[in-house]
């Protein structure tokens, strides 16, 4: 099974000492292969993985684990063979080895977008949000961040995190579990920012997810949101009347205006949009590591500025908010 203790110790003392008692029974839910089938065939292929580690890692411009003469071609293979048995393969790209790993989102470009816009990481505790397979984690650590604690419910993407991780000699303490936000403290105000990315439309209701998400801000903390939006004004919002994109569970997709509202509401100060974006083909599209409909099967294929429901194709906003 996977191996938290460095995890657990880092949390024995201090502000976090408080969740450290609940954790494993909420780890043994997660990861629990009466709950999804496939753990068991995902920890074997985790245990069967090549023993190749190295200490060459770019986490600032990349995510680059090792040197192409750091392994033999056997083990470039095979390690190329067992990752794809991960698959699909969501948010990247990750080059390993001098393998490219070509995921379904150009994650790096959000990145590039954002992190410019932020306040520094260096020397933060950091809270990811549906940190999927923990891209953007690496990339928090590789701007210095001292923490960075992810939190997605899907087993596939905390393994495809573990798998990454178990490649590097020394990692940086950085961690996913496999925990939604609900199963947090309902009072755990510890982290200096909060990401929540690709999360906000799929829940049913939006302001409960904000709120829980400043909860665990410290008083000065920094909020990063990004989500989809329509073009609008202040308190327009579309709510599918069935799918969206092909997505089933997308709830509300406000203006940039009306978010900036909610956020304000919840209680947040200085909200900032600092990037808005329409999605490009370039960006979401089906790779080798993913094989399933991207972006283009959601497109109306006649205009792909609309979705095949007839909706506003997807446009993504990133806003940065204050906790006071």
């Amino acid at each position: 099974m996977i191996d938290y203790q460095r995890f657990f110790a880092s949390i024995e003392a201090g502000d976090l000492a408080p969740w450290h008692d609940t954790l494993p029974a909420l780890f043994d839910k997660g990861l629990s292969a009466t709950r999804h089938g496939d753990l068991p065939r995902w920890q074997a292929l985790l245990d069967s993985l090549p023993d190749i580690k190295s200490e060459d890692v770019d986490l600032k411009t990349t995510v680059r684990i090792g040197r192409p003469d750091e392994c033999s071609d056997q083990q470039a293979s095979d390690l190329a063979l067992k990752l794809q048995q991960f698959h699909p393969w969501r948010k990247g790209p990750f080059t390993l080895f001098g393998m490219d790993l070509d995921t379904e989102w150009r994650s790096d470009w959000k990145w590039q977008r954002l992190v410019n816009y932020i306040s520094p990481l260096a020397g933060r505790r950091v809270l990811d949000v549906g940190c999927g397979s923990g891209y953007h984690c690496w990339r928090m650590a590789g701007e210095g961040a001292e923490q960075v604690v992810g939190i997605d419910p899907s087993p596939l993407f905390v393994m495809q995190f573990q798998a990454i991780k178990q490649l590097m000699a020394a990692p940086p303490m950085v961690d996913v579990l496999p925990l939604r936000l609900e199963e947090l403290p309902q009072s755990l105000p510890v982290f200096d920012t909060v990401f929540s990315m690709g999360v906000l439309y799929h829940r049913r209701s939006p302001l409960d997810h904000l709120k829980a998400l400043r909860r665990c801000l410290k008083p000065g903390g920094e909020l990063v949101l990004e989500t989809l939006v329509i073009e609008g004004g202040l308190g327009e919002v579309l709510m599918p009347e069935g799918r969206y994109a092909k997505m089933g569970n997308v709830w509300f997709i406000p203006s940039p205006a009306t978010l900036a509202l909610w956020l304000r509401r919840i209680g947040f100060k200085e909200v900032k949009v600092v990037d808005l974006n329409q999605t490009s083909l370039d960006e979401q599209r089906t790779t080798e590591w993913m094989t399933f409909e991207s972006l283009v099967d959601f497109l109306d294929p006649h205009d792909h500025n609309l979705t095949i429901e007839g909706y506003p194709a997807p446009r993504r906003v990133v806003m940065v908010a204050r906790n006071p």
